[in-house]
């Protein structure tokens, strides 16, 4: 997503006061030849990483919590993340590795917490606003997290001794807002043209992906997400990068990557339409398959050539179909979910969610309305098992200026509303469909046995029947919520970042033994 989708997102947030099913959810450390930290390798069946696993499924079979309990699921512990970062406090998804939750809020502080009660096994104090996605990534030993505009440090996971330290911005203005994704030896991030000082696109910046030494921090390698010179007028345009953690096949030794998208958009007084960045504007709005022991491109698809809505494509997971072929599934604020074929990239099917009206067009000659908007589409994590993909849609249209930088109009910052989708992963049909009215849904999606988890911007947190849709428990977590859950055993953690003041919340089964 981009600097400014993403800080919309986070703004709605912070202007906003019976029997188990079976689900095969992909091992965290299927491989043959990438190395695995051991600590992911010994934590597997946990949340040690930001979407549980490497193929990103952020689905669970190592919980007890199911349709038939989870009514009786009770506030276990709450613990205060006091500050606000632009967009709320709280906008990632927690970590839990055996009796530990690491934790970052949106002013860069960093938290190591006990599981069992919330109480502070350490902690580290920054107070740098900013615009995140952001959070932890264990692994090696460390723990590993971004502050302020581009300093990625390194702690040790169990004192909070600070290891080492590095700066990974390439220009003054960009900035980095992504959780670390520790495989391979390495610690993958990336750039974004942006930062929490510039609320627009900075003119020649370019998003880069970048691999990090895990032992030292040494930069190992980069890949810069914009081909050429910024499409020809680099003093006007901006563009790609990534928020998401990479989708990773440790097996082939690839990352999956989504990118932002281009800017400026829909254009400025001078290049109406956006013309001052003629073409397809690679390699923003795509997937990027990337060698992740070189950063070398494997192959790419781009998914929205020429954007001229924001409408990036940054979320990945991996996941097999009933024949056994590896499939890359992405979404983002297009609205669209894709499947390509992971070895060769050859598209699969396409399945648009929520509402679309006008979102084809590539140029304006008058202001028009259109869905999804810059705050619409698929904004947050998707999630997958058993064959079946978990998609959560914002539903907000807007109207777009065509002459006017990074100007829209008409869409709701306290609104909206959200659509959850379940879709067939072998041919991309949709399955079912459930309405959520009472806010926008960016609590991205959490698959936990035969229930799925989401959340929306009025603070509720639903659970779903994941074969029908059926609304099975809510929850009133007291806040708007931006961030996503983490599972272990029978405690569900919720970021509630837009509450007063911010927490992280702890659900939990009743003790069968009290």
């Amino acid at each position: 997503m981009t600097h400014c989708g993403r800080a919309a997102a986070f703004a709605v947030a912070s202007l906003l006061i019976g029997a188990t099913m079976t689900v095969t959810a992909p091992a965290a450390t299927r491989r043959a030849g990438t190395d695995v930290p051991p600590d992911v390798e010994q934590h597997a069946d946990e949340w040690v990483l930001p979407h549980r696993d490497y193929e990103n499924s952020r689905a669970t079979t190592d919980s007890t919590i199911t349709a038939a309990n989870v009514g009786t699921l009770e506030l276990a512990w709450s613990k205060e993340m006091p500050g606000r970062g632009l967009f709320g406090n709280l906008a990632s998804t927690p970590l839990i590795v055996g009796d530990t939750v690491y934790a970052q809020d949106l002013t860069s502080n960093v938290w190591a917490l006990s599981l069992a009660d919330g109480s502070v096994k350490w902690s580290k104090k920054y107070d740098e606003p900013v615009i995140g996605p952001n959070g932890i990534g264990v692994g090696y030993g460390k723990a590993f997290a971004v502050i302020g505009r581009g300093e990625v440090v390194a702690f040790d996971a169990e004192t909070g001794k600070k290891i080492w330290a590095r700066s990974i911005n390439l220009d003054p203005q960009d900035g980095v807002s992504i959780q670390p994704t520790p495989v391979g030896g390495l610690v993958l991030l990336s750039t974004f043209p942006g930062n929490i000082d510039e609320q627009d696109f900075p003119a020649g910046v370019r998003g880069v992906l970048q691999a990090l030494d895990q032992k030292t921090g040494k930069r190992v390698w980069k890949f810069d997400t914009v081909k050429g010179n910024l499409w020809g007028h680099p003093e006007v345009n901006a563009g790609g990068g990534a928020w998401y953690p990479p989708a990773v096949d440790l097996e082939r030794g690839i990352a999956y990557w989504g990118t932002g998208n281009p800017a400026p958009w829909p254009g400025t007084p001078q290049y109406p339409g956006a013309t001052s960045r003629k073409g397809d504007n690679l390699y923003t709005d795509s997937v990027l398959a990337v060698n992740i022991k070189d950063g070398k491109l494997q192959w790419y698809q781009q998914a929205n050539p020429h954007d001229i809505f924001d409408h990036d494509l940054q979320l990945t997971m991996l996941m097999d179909d009933a024949d056994g072929r590896q499939l890359v599934i992405a979404s983002g604020k297009l609205g669209i979910v894709f499947a390509y074929d992971a070895k060769t990239g050859d598209p699969v099917w396409e399945t648009p969610v929520g509402t679309h009206l006008n979102d084809h067009l590539k140029e304006l000659p008058v202001a028009t309305g259109v869905a999804p908007g810059p705050l619409g589409g698929v904004l947050t994590p998707m999630a997958h098992a058993d064959g079946v993909i978990y998609v959560p849609v914002v539903e907000n249209p807007a109207t777009y200026i065509p002459s006017s930088p990074n100007f829209v109009s008409g869409f709701a910052l306290n609104g909206g509303s959200g659509t959850f989708v379940a879709i067939d992963a072998a041919t991309g049909g949709i399955l079912w469909e459930h309405k959520l009215p009472k806010g926008m849904n960016f609590g991205g999606a959490t698959v936990v046995n035969d229930l799925v988890f989401t959340s929306t911007a009025d603070g509720t947190v639903y659970a779903l029947d994941r074969e029908t849709g059926a609304e099975v428990w809510t929850y009133q977590a007291g806040g708007a919520i931006n961030g996503w859950p983490a599972v272990v055993g029978d405690t569900i953690l919720i970021p509630v970042g837009a509450s007063e003041p911010p927490a992280l919340i702890a659900l939990r089964l009743p003790d069968p033994s009290k």
